[in-house]
């Protein structure tokens, strides 16, 4: 006796077969993760004991408080003022 599989049905299980896949995949990493970390932490083993941490950049059009009446507000102006006194076309 053979089976016959029609097309139609085949689209609708590749689509199921591959969302299985992920949902199983995503549910592995969850549990490694936290596995991982209750195994850390027993152990006393600390992830970022080895990483360096950089300040944060903030980029600001606005001048600080601390750099008021300094040289890089005054050069600032200056470049905004050479950027105004362009003739326009």
């Amino acid at each position: 006796m053979f089976l016959y599989i029609d097309i139609s049905a085949v689209s609708y299980v590749i689509p199921l077969v591959a969302g299985i896949a992920v949902a199983v995949g995503a549910w592995l990493a969850i549990h490694f993760r936290r596995a991982k970390s209750k195994i850390s932490k027993k152990l006393g083993i600390d992830e970022n004991a080895g990483k360096e941490v950089e300040d944060d950049v903030v980029i600001s059009d606005e001048p600080d408080e601390e750099t008021e009446g300094t040289e890089a507000t005054e050069a600032t102006e200056t470049v905004a003022d050479d950027v105004t006194d362009q003739p326009k076309e």
